[in-house]
């Protein structure tokens, strides 16, 4: 047995420890992954877990990975103290499923394709058949497993810790909302980035299951009507509008899907409005982003592909978006789900005001976290003209957002202050993380979203 092959057994084998939330308080189970954080960080390497060890871990002196595995145990059962069915599947997801995606993608790599085992992507490379495009490192035969088995993990651990919990959840969201669980994390596991799966995969698992947790049939059934109606209409509307962006070149053939896509769950969940919020953030990001292309590309900051915006920019800026517009409609939280929609993409078309204005005219660009001067375009920078650009953005869309019905009058402010968190929060991250390739750009933006939509249901509550 190889080191790997070992490494992910333990992985899958660790996830055996999730049958006990059924019987442990949350804080005994947080004192048992504290223990085992401690184990792994100074008892496992002098017990022969060395052997565990990847080269990178050998080089930096510890095993990121096994600490960061507890670590996110730890956070499961304490963000989840009165629903362990929720940190069970998380963490059945997390170590079963990325345990067999890694077990099977390097089965499948194993296999050498013929002749005619190759493909092409977008950019004209050539790809083993059994590799993701955007991916080369991932196999489809990996991604598969992970979900294949990811939900059959989350599922059954849903299920046996359902019995613990007085009411007990509904036993279709005891089998469905592990799936879909498995299905983003199996995504997100794909991303060509450094950000170790031991702290994504149970993350994103975990939203996705406490997002699902809040569904009501009560407020989905009251606003099946109202959803109905605008279904038509959303699809109609975002097809137009998607392929006028694409003859104009602002999105690519992924942007043209990827934007259509959300903007008939924006449309049909939240109407004329919601929609009309939507495509005034589009329209500020693209009309930006064709500002001092000529600089902009004299220094080698341009955006690809001429400006156009992909899939991946579409999930990044109003990703969350979309989802707490799905909120307003499936839980009965319509005011707040709401106010998280409109902070989620103010703080994406302001963020990308500032930037886009900031690599076009600004002249003292600095590192948030060390306050020290650096070229456009680094990441992280910010400029005092971007920052000015990006605050009158936001005052902008949230003034147009309180017009439209999304948002009362007081509730500007407190939308500016979450963008201009998210902002800040997704500089740090980038000065620190970007240029390793722990994060990428689409990832910050998205991390951007979802602190300005957290931090304006804080300052709501």
């Amino acid at each position: 047995m190889s080191k790997e092959t070992a490494r992910q057994w333990v992985h899958i084998g660790s996830g055996l420890f999730a049958l006990l939330l059924r019987y442990l308080t949350w804080w005994q189970a947080a004192a048992l992954a504290i223990a085992a954080l401690l184990f792994n960080a100074f008892v496992l390497p002098r017990i022969g877990g060395r052997r565990l060890y990847r080269p990178i871990d050998e080089a930096r002196g510890f095993p990121i990975g096994i600490l960061l595995y507890p670590l996110s145990v730890l956070i499961l059962v304490v963000a989840f103290p009165d629903r362990p069915d929720l940190a069970a599947a998380a963490w059945g997801i997390l170590a079963v499923g990325d345990g067999a995606a890694t077990l099977v993608g390097r089965a499948a790599a194993r296999t050498r394709p013929g002749r005619a085992g190759f493909r092409r992507t977008d950019r004209d490379d050539r790809v083993p058949a059994n590799r993701l495009p955007w991916n080369a490192e991932k196999t489809i035969a990996g991604t598969t497993a992970f979900f294949v088995f990811g939900a059959l993990a989350g599922v059954g651990l849903a299920g046996w810790t359902r019995p613990a919990l007085t009411p007990a959840p509904p036993l279709l969201f005891s089998l469905t909302a592990p799936i879909a669980a498995a299905a983003a994390a199996a995504l997100v596991e794909t991303i060509p980035v450094r950000l170790d799966d031991n702290i994504s995969v149970p993350l994103v698992a975990a939203a996705v299951l406490w997002l699902t947790s809040l569904i009501a049939v009560d407020a989905a059934e009251a606003s099946r009507q109202a959803v109905a109606r605008h279904l038509p209409w959303a699809i109609g509307v975002n097809a137009i509008v998607a392929l006028l962006g694409y003859r104009a070149r602002t999105v690519s053939t992924s942007g043209l899907i990827g934007g259509a896509v959300i903007g008939i769950i924006i449309y049909a969940t939240g109407g004329p409005a919601s929609w009309a919020l939507l495509f005034v953030t589009f329209f500020l990001a693209a009309v930006t982003s064709r500002l001092g292309l000529e600089r902009k590309a004299l220094l080698g900051i341009a955006e690809e592909r001429g400006g156009r915006r992909g899939a991946g920019n579409a999930i990044a800026n109003c990703g969350v978006a979309a989802i707490a517009a799905l909120a307003g409609v499936f839980t009965p939280h319509p005011m707040l789900a709401w106010l998280a929609f409109v902070a989620a993409l103010t703080a994406g078309g302001s963020d990308t005001v500032a930037s886009e204005i900031g690599k076009a005219w600004g002249r003292a660009t600095f590192l948030v976290t060390t306050l020290s001067r650096v070229r456009p375009g680094t990441p992280g920078a910010m400029s005092l003209e971007g920052t000015a650009a990006g605050l009158v953005a936001a005052f902008a869309l949230a003034a147009v957002a309180a017009r439209l019905g999304l948002i009362l009058s007081g509730a500007i402010l407190t939308v500016v202050i979450a963008a201009t968190v998210g902002a800040l929060v997704e500089s740090a991250l980038a000065a620190t993380l970007e240029a390793p390739g722990i994060v990428n750009n689409d990832i910050l933006n998205f991390i951007n979203t979802a602190v300005a939509a957290v931090t304006a249901l804080a300052i709501a509550s």
